[in-house]
């Protein structure tokens, strides 16, 4: 099983027992458990916790991307780029693994939908059409071998029973459409171009991780197609996977076929900063409770412009039809499916990132080669696409981080690198999973184990919840196993919980000047916040759809090149250390 799982905290052997008092204060500390771990709410954190295949064209890297969740039978199910299978999962939590047969499961961008009731698996690179009677036996069946000469194909069925397929990947051509018959799922009539890219009046097609490269083509992609509240909303991604300002977004229509018109804040799925980036090829899908959630592609793309993450966020659309996708820290803990009802201040755990750019130690740092190092720091700087390294994958090899207080921790994230991977007789992840050991500590002297995983096979961004809470200052982790002959390495060891003291002074003197000769841009500069670890510059529409964001860390000032010509936008920034945020003051004026 594969899974987010909440894992009961193991207390140390009778090895340790005369280390009572330190077992004392964690059994205090247990005792303590905050009122959203008692109440047994569960949390998430991205990138989801899947065993990504290992790609072995080129070089090794691990990859999925290009997802679609859909619910089915009461399961949802979980199909991606270049798996060797497909998930199902009763709670969006626990994800179980299916080995089909019959599929074409080597290909990008596979769309799924419910058709008249059944499974229908639309293959990415020209594939055909098939579906199955019992998707968790894994038996599919070919409908036909269609080759419309499209990529990134999605499948959507209108409520009057006409089925339609979406298609587009290119830096030329447009997003299409064409009509399918419902039973055979072959074409009626031709393919109908629908838009394309813009990237003189939109900012955020733009590439470049900060939409900076102004001269080259976007590649527009990735479409995708949701009817909510009578309307139609046809997403679509850009400017390209290997970016940061990889993003989702959408035209809406009154018709399944259009006329579709540009949404005026555009991207709703962005995320182009925080530890794992990347908010683009997606899909939008309703839960159990009838809640939105979007599933999408993050990017790492330092080994091979494919090597990609699966992210998910919270969706939903407002009272007048704005469809957001909330990414705001979307790589902290996030509560689960059913939890609570979407809303920007309760979709999280007021827990913190108490790691963060905190000093550390480690058992070896791996030497540097040409401009690639592995530093100590780069496992605490919230940044996928760094790593920490030790200079062999032996058990025993150890990272450990100073939290600098005494702190409460409710969550760990271990973000594996994978340094020095080598291909084995496989190709995916199945059977070579890490173990590992985490110890806590409130001196650096006297240690406890807190998560036992030395007999566990955990996937590269396991995350924890532990069942109680418990205070310490230190944190280590400990090799016990890493698969595929790779060193022990590590992009992020994230500790989650709060840090006693005071949140950060309220964040003021913002400055923001739009670009004039270019709309697509804006320079913001604000003063040092008292206690600040980093910023929080979101921006929207009107100043109560302060929807996208940008974390700023070691800088009071950020340039924004993803606006929308024809758009004025509203702007505040947020101050953010490891007790809380502060939220800045609601804006009064537009740019």
């Amino acid at each position: 099983m594969i899974s987010f799982k909440i894992h009961r905290l193991v207390i140390a052997d009778s090895l340790v027992v005369k280390r009572w008092l330190f077992a004392l204060l964690m059994l205090l500390s247990l005792q303590n458990a905050s009122a959203q771990t008692r109440r047994g709410i569960k949390t998430f954190c991205n990138p989801i916790n899947l065993p990504y295949n290992f790609q072995t064209d080129g070089v090794m890297r691990r990859e999925a991307a290009d997802p679609t969740i859909v619910l089915y039978q009461n399961r949802y199910w979980l199909f991606a780029s270049k798996q060797k299978g497909y998930w199902y999962s009763a709670d969006m939590l626990d994800w179980n693994f299916v080995k089909p047969e019959g599929l074409p499961l080597d290909v990008y961008a596979p769309s799924i939908a419910v058709v008249n009731g059944k499974l229908i698996f639309f293959g990415g690179n020209n594939t055909g059409a098939f579906t199955t009677d019992d998707p968790l036996e894994g038996k599919w069946v070919n409908i036909n071998g269609y080759a419309p000469g499209c990529t990134d194909p999605a499948l959507f069925q209108d409520t009057d029973g006409k089925v339609y397929l979406y298609n587009g990947c290119s830096d030329v051509n447009p997003i299409q459409y064409v009509q399918l018959d419902a039973k055979t799922f072959l074409p009626i009539g031709e393919h109908v171009p629908l838009f394309n890219s813009n990237t003189i009046k939109h900012g955020w097609e733009v590439p470049g991780d900060t939409n900076g490269e102004q001269n080259a083509k976007p590649w527009i992609e990735g479409s995708y197609m949701n009817k909510i509240g009578g309307k139609y909303y046809l997403q679509y991604a850009g400017p390209g996977t290997q970016f940061k300002t990889y993003a989702d977004g959408v035209y809406v229509a009154d018709k399944a076929t259009g006329p579709f018109v540009y949404a005026s804040y555009n991207p709703f799925s962005f995320k182009p900063t925080g530890f794992i980036t990347g908010g683009g090829h997606s899909a939008t899908f309703a839960d159990k409770y009838g809640e939105y959630w979007h599933i999408a592609t993050g990017t790492i793309s330092v080994r091979h412009m494919f090597e990609r993450r699966l992210v998910l966020f919270p969706t939903f659309v407002t009272g007048d039809g704005q469809l957001v996708t909330d990414t705001y820290l979307g790589d902290y803990p996030q509560y689960a499916p059913g939890t609570f009802k979407h809303n920007l201040l309760k979709k999280s755990p007021p827990w913190m990132l108490l790691s963060y750019n905190k000093k550390a130690t480690a058992s070896s740092v791996l030497d540097a080669t040409g401009k690639q190092n592995f530093d100590i720091g780069n496992a605490f700087d919230e940044e996928i696409r760094t790593w920490w390294s030790a200079k062999t994958g032996n058990a025993g090899e150890w990272l450990s981080v100073d939290m600098e207080k005494v702190c409460t921790i409710n969550a760990i994230q271990v973000n594996f690198a994978d340094e020095g991977a080598k291909a084995e007789a496989f190709t995916t992840f199945y059977g070579y999973g890490y173990q590992y050991l985490i110890e806590a500590s409130v001196d650096g002297k006297a240690w406890n184990i807190l998560i036992n995983k030395k007999k566990v096979e955990e996937t590269p961004h396991d995350y924890t919840q532990l069942y109680r809470s418990v205070k310490a200052r230190y944190i280590r982790i400990t090799n016990v196993y890493s698969p595929a002959n790779s060193l022990f390495s590590l992009s992020d060891l994230r500790v989650f919980g709060i840090a006693p003291g005071i949140k950060p002074a309220l964040v003021k003197h913002i400055l923001v000047a739009r670009n004039i000769t270019d709309r697509r841009s804006v320079h913001l500069e604000w003063d040092a916040a008292k206690g600040a670890e980093f910023y929080i510059v979101r921006y929207g529409i009107a100043p109560n759809k302060l929807y996208s964001s940008y974390q700023v860390y070691k800088n009071t000032g950020l340039d924004i090149n993803s606006l929308n010509t024809d758009v004025d936008y509203y702007f505040t920034v947020d101050a953010v250390n490891a007790t809380g945020i502060t939220f800045g003051k609601a804006p009064l004026k537009k740019y």
